[in-house]
């Protein structure tokens, strides 16, 4: 920057210039004592004094110094004040005065002699200032601008605006705040000078914007002659004024002044609504409006922050001191309900506005100032649902902007995020995750997962919630972490890599325990996982630079008032599920074990795991609906058992003709797939409780009996319900078809096709379609068929439902058949009994299955739903019962 210097007989001015001559740099040109530097400077200095001695008014030149990039050469020409336009026109020929040193590169630089234009008046927090750079002499062609601040240079932003036209340049700061106070430096590229132009704001040009403190919203009980003070502040620099005519001026501190007005409520006859401005003197466009609302009646609601106010009153009220915002609250019931909370640390407000023309060379820099921030206010910060998202936002902007991340950074980070996360800011994280408009908590999941991307060396860092570790391996890694998780990268030839991995040990405080069934219509529901809903354990997320397909994750359970059959869930947090909103998602995750309280898990990927606590059964009447299935299934098997003697000792007395024949092989057949289907269903329930059990955490070799014993089941089951469909088909041919005669052989042979050749195909395509995605069976190794992700339990259900409604429909047709046709016209007499007793075991069996499947499929719907628990386990364990009691009932009367 050029500055003048006075004299008493001559005004002389100092102009700034540098030029660039392709030469090479030497180290002694940083010396100015050296024999190198006083050569090079001597050379230069007698070719400039040529150039410009020829201008009136010359004075004097001299080399300041030079810099490396070739040789940058800086110096200063001294001449009268008026003689710039004789420089401009010498500096034409400045290439050929310097020809004999080096050839000139480019253009010379040129330091104004004035300052960067600015309204000291538009210094003020929040409001917006432009900064003007214009040239005093003839540039050229001006190519671009370039902006800096306190050296790094500026780009466009949502903060920054850089307008450039012809020879001048302007730079927009949107919302100036305390730390805009610098040295600002512009440079344009012109095609015959490189001009610079610079100013420097000083801390206390910036001034604090009027910030008026008054509630926005108050609910008042009318009462006669009561009066309402309604009080009005500002900063102390400031002075307010009601729109009223009558106020008083309350003293207040030193940092603020208080005026308040009082209202005077005369009647109490209907609810009055008034508004009063309290606005700052002098200045305009800062003012504030309370809505006062007198009504009559009774009080529902009344607390100290918001008053008292009626059913569906709203209230708004200002922030605590050192906050900016509003809180608004609704009178629900008999409480106020927030509806807003948009208060915010003055502190993290100006962070966030500066984050956002952040660059990546000074993160260090901004990540310690947001540091020393929250540190210094964690108790307000934890309490402020705004400011956690704002400090959210500020993360997700330093992961945007980083290059690479240097311990020190990361550092500042988790010390941050490790307030964020405590368990004073779980109300907070509440009341965010209720909100469907933002998703905080993702969001700072996927910043600590991109920061961690980027980190370079090797260190470990502990805070009290967090531990990172960051380190190189090969082959295999082994690492445990906190006491509480541990993770094993197996064997693997030619595996060299980076790994991070950082445990966040109370993580569940933020995190929504949705999964992916969730719907984005339910994220406002903030009430606290209870026992029987999903909750999480610590968060533990890694990343390497190479893909690794095999990794075993073992976390200790937290909560120890868990029960011990409490079934777990590993998982990872899926950014894209759920509208982008993100949630658990165990794909390429398996629950492996639990012994003595620690959960092993298995993946196939690296990125942020957990374990779901989670089960479908409500845990208070888990140990009623065991003891009812143990007990109805060991009753059921016997009376399967007798029921196949009895069908064998009577088979030739009742298979008289062909009809009775089917309807008996009918019986003994779905007898039979029932009694298949509780035998496997003991040994699938033995195979779970080994896996819950196992004491060496490995019992993967369980999968495939578990596996082959789910598919039995699903088999026979069907088979169970397609045998009662050959019943309802043998009715319905019997009594609809009644001049068709379907030889015997033919009959037995579509009944055996119906019957078992339906269920295998169906029991085969389930399997192919879940086996490549490996979704067949239960992740938490219950033998059962998975419902959570491929929704294999369906190819059981809805068959089952399907069939109840034929036989349904079978026995309607049959009944009204009957009841028009002349008695033993068209069948013989025992096969006319025949029918009658098929007719009562569909109308009364029919019904009973369809109603223990029914209420299976309520226990999806309604999985807290006690009363439907118990009614499907005792129906589900005696339906066998019943049915032998009927069908032996009806052979008996079959035998008369």
């Amino acid at each position: 920057m050029t500055v003048s210097s006075t004299t008493k007989s001559e005004d002389v001015i100092k102009i700034e210039l540098s030029v660039t001559l392709n030469i090479n740099f030497k180290t002694e040109y940083n010396n100015q004592s050296t024999s190198a530097y006083k050569k090079l400077e001597g050379d230069i200095v007698t070719n400039l004094r040529k150039q410009y001695s020829q201008i009136p008014g010359f004075r004097n030149v001299s080399v300041t110094g030079f810099r490396q990039g070739s040789v940058i050469v800086d110096f200063v020409i001294q001449v009268l004040n008026g003689s710039q336009k004789q420089i401009e026109e010498a500096n034409k020929n400045l290439t050929a005065a310097l020809s004999s040193i080096g050839t000139v590169v480019g253009v010379p630089h040129y330091y104004s002699l004035n300052s960067l234009k600015i309204d000291p008046s538009s210094l003020l927090i929040y409001k917006p200032v432009t900064l003007t750079c214009s040239s005093e002499v003839d540039v050229g062609t001006v190519s671009d601008a370039v902006w800096k601040f306190k050296e790094s240079v500026i780009l466009s932003s949502l903060r920054y605006k850089i307008t450039t036209k012809v020879k001048q340049s302007e730079l927009e700061i949107r919302e100036v705040i305390p730390n805009d106070a610098g040295k600002y430096e512009c440079i344009l590229n012109g095609n015959r000078y490189i001009f610079h132009q610079e100013v420097t704001i000083a801390a206390g040009d910036i001034k604090q914007a009027p910030l008026v403190r008054v509630d926005s919203q108050r609910n008042v009980k009318c009462q006669p002659n009561r009066k309402e003070d309604i009080q009005c502040c500002v900063q102390s620099a400031y002075k307010v004024i009601f729109s009223e005519s009558f106020a008083i001026t309350k003293p207040g501190s030193s940092e603020k002044y208080c005026i308040t007005y009082s209202h005077t409520i005369e009647s109490c006859t209907s609810t009055v609504m008034k508004e009063i401005t309290c606005k700052v003197q002098g200045i305009d466009g800062y003012d504030k409006t309370t809505t006062l609302r007198i009504f009559t009646g009774p009080v529902t609601c009344d607390n100290e922050q918001y008053g008292k106010g009626q059913e569906g009153d709203e209230a708004e009220v200002m922030c605590p001191e050192g906050q900016e915002g509003y809180k608004k609250a609704k009178c629900q019931g008999d409480m106020w309900k927030v509806l807003e909370d948009t208060c915010i640390l003055t502190q993290i407000k100006e962070l966030f506005i500066e984050s956002e023309g952040l660059m990546s060379t000074n993160v260090k820099n901004f990540s310690q100032n947001l540091k020393d921030a929250v540190l210094n206010n964690k108790m307000e910060i934890a309490s402020s649902s705004e400011t956690i998202n704002t400090i959210v936002n500020i993360l997700n902007t330093i992961a945007e902007v980083s290059d690479a991340v240097s311990k020190d950074v990361m550092e500042n980070v988790l010390q941050t995020v490790d307030v964020l996360i405590g368990d004073d800011a779980k109300p907070s994280w509440a009341f965010l995750n209720s909100n469907t408009s933002q998703n905080a908590s993702s969001e700072l999941l996927g910043s600590l997962e991109s920061l961690s991307i980027r980190l370079n060396d090797s260190f470990e860092i502990n805070t009290p919630l967090i531990t990172l570790v960051r380190t190189t391996f090969t082959s295999s890694f082994a690492k445990d972490l906190n006491s509480t998780v541990s993770i094993e990268i197996p064997f693997s030839d030619n595996l060299s890599a980076n790994i991070t991995t950082i445990l966040l040990s109370t993580f569940n405080n933020v995190i929504p325990p949705r999964n992916s069934t969730s719907n984005s219509s339910f994220l406002n529901d903030t009430s606290n996982p209870v026992d029987g809903s999903p909750g999480t354990n610590s968060v533990f997320l890694v990343n390497t630079n190479k893909t690794v397909n095999n990794v075993t994750l073992k976390f200790k359970k937290i909560n120890e008032s868990l029960p011990l059959d409490r079934s777990f869930q590993c998982v990872f947090w899926n950014f894209e599920l759920v509208d982008e909103t993100g949630a658990w998602d165990d794909e390429g995750c398996t629950f492996v074990s639990r012994v003595n309280g620690t959960v092993t898990c298995n993946c196939t990927h690296l990125t942020s795991f957990s374990i779901l606590m989670a089960t479908s059964i409500p845990e208070d009447i888990r140990d009623i609906l065991d003891i009812i299935t143990y007990i109805g299934v060991g009753i059921s098997l016997a009376s399967l058992v007798i029921c196949l003697i009895i069908e064998g000792y009577v088979w030739r007395a009742v298979t008289k003709n062909t009809t009775a024949l089917m309807r008996h092989i009918s019986i003994v057949n779905t007898a039979l797939s029932l009694l298949i289907a509780d035998i496997c269903f003991i040994i699938a329930a033995s195979y779970s409780q080994q896996a819950l059990e196992s004491k060496d955490g490995d019992h993967k070799g369980l999968i495939g009996q578990c596996t082959a014993e789910t598919f039995f089941m699903h088999f026979f089951y069907l088979a169970l319900f397609f045998w009662m469909l050959v019943s309802g088909l043998l009715l319905f041919y019997r009594t609809v078809m009644v001049f068709s005669h379907m030889s015997k052989s033919i009959m037995i042979a579509i009944g055996f096709v119906v019957g078992y050749g339906c269920p295998l195909i169906i029991a085969v395509i389930t399997v192919a379609a879940t086996a490549p995605s490996q979704t067949y069976i239960r992740k938490n190794y219950t033998c059962w068929l998975n419902w959570t992700e491929s929704k294999a339990l369906l190819s059981l259900v809805i068959p089952a439902l399907v069939i109840v409604v034929i036989n349904i429909i079978v026995v309607i047709v049959v009944l009204c058949k009957m009841m028009r046709r002349s008695s033993g016209n068209t069948v013989q007499s025992d096969e006319k009994n025949s029918f009658v007793v098929i007719i009562r075991c569909l109308a009364i069996l029919t019904p009973l299955f369809g109603l223990t499947w029914a209420l299976g499929i309520g226990t999806m719907v309604s999985p807290k739903d006690k009363g439907i628990h118990i009614a499907f386990a005792f129906f589900n364990s005696l339906q066998m019962v019943i049915k032998f009691l009927i069908l032996q009932a009806e052979t008996a009367v079959s035998e008369e």
